[in-house]
């Protein structure tokens, strides 16, 4: 029976990792400062975006304590019926009419507003995804035990390519991947399954779609400017290098400033912090990050069974690939993807469904121990 037990749940809250909030919220305020550069407020006056950026941490700061009253071995118990709910949100995008495209990929749903679904799904994922890779982790040695652990996977990464949403799908591959990982799985069948994508890797290029085609193609080819995303990567290089070791300035960014840097609020703000704050203020951010990563990687440690270790990697895996790839894309050493950087980029529902997966960890994390009330 669904309980929620407010008053254990407050004598659990000093279990909580403080470190991890803290560097959340320094990474999250930095980014608020970042994006008022970024989105112009600084010389237009017009703050609204910053205050949806505001108003979508508060509502994941809630979804985070929400998530936190619920214990995540409660959660496990339903993990079938969760693990339905994911596919169907992942489906529902597909419905003619209620289905919205953008960018070439049919991942949203309008209800009032664009809800990108894979967002929820991601979180819902995890929950199901750990408790199946944990009642088969004796398998997972066997051919037999890994291709019944990959079919649960096959309708989210099949939903996902169809949309289609390649990017996502890799968010998807990296939790499942980090899970696996953690759950013991062999390091030859690893290298194995490496190997194997990588000779395949010619037959997903011709499978995939035209738009997805275009930057890969851009990619290999970064000094054709008429390739898709070519624009974009070396306008962000040229605010890179022009910020130097400490920057214009904050607000002095003329690439950002005057308009040469696209997307330059959401999957290009990486380019403005090395604009305008140089080499130093990038590094300040990938420090932040590496700390914060650490941090959820000790609690993975210090988890009391497998399953809380198995939720937290999978957080793990998401986070590391979105930050990753944000930046590896900013310097041009990753294709370019609609991917934003965790806790920094513009976006309410990207910030509210970051924090709705940090409430996991820090479900996790809180029980950690075993408390005599």
């Amino acid at each position: 029976m669904f309980h929620i037990d407010f008053r254990n749940t407050l004598k659990l809250i000093k279990e909580l990792d403080w470190k991890l909030l803290g560097i959340v919220f320094l990474i999250f305020s930095f980014g608020i400062v970042v994006l008022t550069s970024a989105t112009h407020a600084n010389a237009t006056g017009n703050f609204m975006q910053i205050y949806k950026q505001i108003i979508g941490m508060i509502l994941g700061i809630g979804l985070l304590f929400f998530i936190l009253l619920i214990d995540y071995n409660f959660l496990g118990k339903y993990y079938k019926e969760i693990y339905v709910l994911s596919i169907l949100l992942l489906a529902i995008v597909l419905i003619p009419g209620l289905g919205v495209s953008r960018g070439g990929a049919r991942s949203w749903i309008h209800v009032g507003f664009d809800l990108q679904t894979s967002e929820i799904v991601k979180l819902t994922f995890i929950i199901s995804y750990a408790k199946i890779v944990e009642m088969k982790k004796s398998k997972l040695n066997t051919l037999k035990g890994i291709i019944q652990v990959g079919f649960y996977s096959v309708p989210f990464l099949g939903l996902m390519i169809s949309q289609p949403d390649l990017g996502g799908a890799i968010v998807f591959f990296c939790i499942i991947f980090a899970m696996l990982f953690v759950a013991g799985l062999n390091k030859k069948i690893i290298l194995r399954g490496v190997i194997i994508v990588l000779i395949l890797c010619p037959i997903f290029y011709l499978l995939m779609g035209a738009h997805q085609k275009q930057r890969i193609d851009a990619f290999l080819h970064p000094e054709d400017v008429n390739l898709k995303g070519n624009y974009q990567v070396m306008q962000s290089l040229i605010s890179i290098g022009s910020g130097g070791i400490t920057g214009k300035g904050l607000y002095n960014g003329s690439q950002n400033q005057e308009g040469f840097l696209p997307v330059q609020e959401s999957d290009f703000v990486f380019a403005v912090i090395g604009e305008e704050l140089g080499a130093i203020g990038m590094t300040a951010v990938i420090l932040m990050f590496i700390f914060f990563l650490f941090r959820l990687l000790n609690v993975a440690k210090e988890a009391k069974d497998l399953y809380g270790a198995l939720i937290v990697m999978g957080v793990v895996g998401m986070f590391a690939y979105q930050i990753i790839q944000n930046i590896g894309m900013t310097v041009a050493l990753i294709p370019v993807t609609g991917v934003t950087l965790p806790f920094v980029s513009a976006g309410a529902s990207s910030v509210l469904t970051s924090f709705a997966n940090l409430g996991l960890v820090l479900n996790v994390c809180m029980r950690r121990k075993k408390i005599n009330f």
